[in-house]
């Protein structure tokens, strides 16, 4: 762990500033060092060297620690293949291997990337969990035509860096947790079904006895829990979904 890149994470477990719980399945984790990741990958046309592939409490992704030429370190995200002494670089010029950064119009179509800029200079904001990849499909005049994992079709500025390959640690997901202390070890508490709570704690709360939903499936908050479309008709990043997710 590169002590200057890390500092503790505070925990709030779900609770906002005033005490009151806005997240449930909340609390109790243990101690975690965040550590500051490259995002941006604005060292550009600069050769870096991987030094480690560590494990990240914080994401399912790994992370490498590359140090570029300068003796500067930085944390990234690690693909499928990376391994200690390769070499990365970000930048138009930079080959298309895996790890390395370039902005969308010097991908060539068919190509898995991950770590994606909504708008240049943002920062990676999109395919960054374990296992990620989003493929580049097609060009338009001034866009790049992205489908995200969620199998959405979406327009990028041809001008927005991604990086070269699929997110390593595929297998997470299938990792068995072996006992219910694990799960607590990593903050998340007891799902309470809704039915069992009172009315002030749940929208299916209340009921003499054993009472069903009585109703369509709600968040907390009352919100359509199962099948409906929630997201707004006129959201201002509308004009840029080319195909929305089955």
């Amino acid at each position: 762990m590169e002590k200057r890149l890390t500092w503790i994470l505070p925990k709030n477990s779900g609770r906002n500033a005033t005490g009151i719980v806005t997240t449930h399945h909340q609390g109790g984790r243990h101690k975690r060092f965040y550590r500051e990741i490259d995002w941006k990958r604005n060292k550009r046309d600069i050769v870096a060297r991987v030094v480690a592939m560590e494990y990240d409490p914080n994401r399912t992704a790994n992370l490498a620690l590359v140090q570029y030429i300068d003796g500067q370190r930085r944390y990234i995200l690690a693909p499928v293949g990376m391994e200690i002494g390769q070499k990365v670089m970000a930048g138009e010029s930079a080959p298309l291997t895996a790890g390395n950064a370039l902005p969308l119009k010097s991908i060539p179509v068919g190509t898995l990337v991950h770590n994606l800029e909504i708008g240049p200079g943002q920062g990676a904001k999109l395919a960054r969990g374990a296992g990620a990849a989003a493929v580049v499909v097609g060009f338009e005049e001034k866009n790049a035509l992205i489908k995200l994992p969620s199998g959405e079709v979406r327009r990028f500025n041809l001008e927005s860096y991604a990086t070269i390959g699929q997110l390593a640690n595929e297998e997470w997901k299938n990792v068995n947790l072996g006992k219910a202390g694990r799960k607590r070890n990593m903050g998340v508490r007891p799902t309470v079904r809704g039915v069992a709570q009172n009315p002030r704690s749940h929208s299916h709360g209340g009921g003499e006895g054993r009472s069903g939903e009585g109703m369509h499936p709600k968040t907390p908050w009352g919100k359509s829990a199962r099948g409906t479309r929630t997201r707004r008709k006129f959201k201002y990043s509308r004009k840029l979904i080319a195909q929305r997710r089955k």
